[in-house]
């Protein structure tokens, strides 16, 4: 019998295993692909010797984790690869807005726009950078989160914590609209909030907005060398020296149990695993399949009313050349924004609410431009995404998509060597924890932000004794950090029901 069960290889589900393995435990990780990372995986997509991210590619919060900093995971061949610009927004007349690493740089970005828009951002984000660590411990802990909290109003004051505060309901158009003067500089600060699903009027976006740039000064929008793959190699690289195992092509049908508590697991062709532990980092769609009528009522209820974000459609090119931005500073952006002018970047995005605008918002990566070792010498990867509708007609988008960046980059079509197209059900295909190619884990509507998947103290413990739930459909969300699947997998660990795993 095997101490802890691990449904999932992503990064939540090494992460929970490595927790495991470290408190000197035996754990299995069961992944349904025939490769381990879940949605962090690298392969030829396109052409031979172009190594394109499958799924996510760039990991700011990755970069401020405090599960993976802890890690040696340099020493299992993790390298983080810093372009010179984390991102850049395209505007009309070869105009952009960039996000450096260095703050003053940034600022001096945003007034070429308008003069003293720079100097506004630099003054709101330069406290919150200074005690970044407080803001990290916020945004990337455990739930609760209180130590953030109190860290930053010990070191910060009452003042920079209600500053703090207020973005949580806020949106991004109003805080845009305090600190700037130009469309351009609020268009900046709108699309960071697109790599979410909340648009930037809505409470929420406010937060999204600005954290994800606030990352960009203090760690970076780093990826790894030679591609996504490198960190789950590294993860899985550390759990095996650690005891831990991952088993591929093992689809867990079933999650058993008996007398209220968890037994193990069931995988397809009947085979039975016994565990007293089961840390799942599966949906919550897919928690109610896998346990029938094992939990009780009001969390199947609870559950059942988790909602997934927008649909994804993702584009993958091989190139003959870099992309030819009319901005050169976007040359240097490992992501670019390709969203337009105020006005055109909100006609946009209150479209693909409903339907697939003509003219779609990109998030667009080209790892390649810090990055030479993901394509043969002078060629180029590119990779973009836009969200909109499940239901709409997905089969003339990726034309759309193309169009968009050619509007910004004249050239761009000619430079296409191949493509490949992943639509909603495409994504889902390969993952299955991408419904309807939900990238986010669900949505980041702001009900749904704090209280992932129910309301609960631990939203990690389920009622089922022994199941814990550890994915992205728990605090604190989506993005490539590993903090659920750690926290789960902490809860499991102190967890006085889970006696087998605790006292042997």
């Amino acid at each position: 019998m095997t101490d802890a069960l691990v449904i999932g290889s992503g990064p939540n589900g090494l992460a929970a295993a490595i927790r495991v393995a470290e408190a000197g435990r035996s754990v299995l990780v069961l992944e349904a692909a025939a490769h381990p990372g879940g949605a962090v995986r690298t392969e030829e997509l396109t052409l031979p010797g172009f190594r394109h991210d499958t799924f996510s590619s760039v990991y700011p919060a990755g970069a401020a984790s405090p599960v993976w900093r802890r890690m040696p995971l340099h020493e299992h061949g993790l390298a983080w690869i810093q372009p010179e610009a984390a991102s850049a927004h395209v505007l009309p007349g070869g105009l952009a807005a960039v996000l450096y690493p260095d703050l003053a740089r940034t600022a001096y970005s945003l007034d070429a726009l308008h003069r003293g828009d720079g100097e506004a951002w630099a003054r709101f984000a330069r406290p919150f950078l200074h005690h970044f660590a407080a803001v990290r411990d916020t945004m990337l802990s455990g739930f609760p989160p209180l130590g953030g909290p109190l860290h930053l109003l010990a070191r910060a004051g009452p003042l920079r914590l209600l500053d703090f505060a207020r973005l949580l309901p806020g949106s991004a158009t109003g805080l845009a609209r305090r600190l700037f003067s130009d469309g351009g500089s609020r268009a900046w600060l709108y699309s960071a909030a697109l790599h979410g699903d909340t648009p930037p009027g809505r409470a929420g976006s406010a937060i999204a907005a600005f954290y994800l740039n606030l990352l960009g000064h203090a760690v970076g929008w780093p990826s790894p060398r030679g591609g996504a793959q490198a960190l789950t190699d590294a993860l899985v690289s550390y759990l095996r020296s650690r005891g831990g195992e991952v088993r591929t092509g093992a689809r867990v049908e079933a999650i058993t149990s008996a007398g209220g508590r968890v037994t193990g697991v069931r995988v397809a062709g009947g085979e039975a695993l016994t565990a007293p532990v089961v840390v799942a980092t599966v949906m919550p769609q897919d928690l109610l399949r896998m346990t029938g009528d094992a939990l009780s009522a009001w969390y199947r209820a609870g559950i059942s009313r988790y909602r997934v974000g927008a649909a994804t459609m993702k584009l993958d090119w091989a190139l003959d050349g870099p992309i030819p931005w009319r901005n050169a500073q976007a040359r240097t952006a490992g992501t670019v924004h390709v969203g337009g002018s105020e006005d055109e970047f909100l006609a946009t995005v209150a479209t693909s609410q409903t339907a697939l605008p003509e003219r779609p918002f990109l998030l667009l990566g080209q790892q390649t431009v810090a990055d030479p070792t993901r394509a043969p010498e002078g060629k180029h990867t590119a990779w973009a995404y836009t969200h909109g509708p499940a239901a709409a007609d997905w089969a003339p988008h990726a034309e759309r998509m193309e169009a968009q960046v050619e509007r910004y980059a004249p050239g761009f079509r000619d430079r296409i060597l191949a493509r490949h197209v992943m639509g909603p059900s495409d994504l889902q295909a390969r993952d299955a924890n991408l419904i309807d190619g939900d990238v986010g884990g669900g949505s980041y509507r702001l009900r749904q932000v704090i209280f992932r998947p129910v309301p609960a103290l631990s939203p990690y413990k389920t009622p089922l004794d022994g199941l814990f739930l550890g994915g992205a459909s728990t605090f604190p969300g989506g993005a490539v950090h590993g903090v659920p699947g750690d926290a789960a997998a902490r809860a499991a660990l102190r967890s006085s029901s889970s006696q087998g795993i605790v006292a042997r």
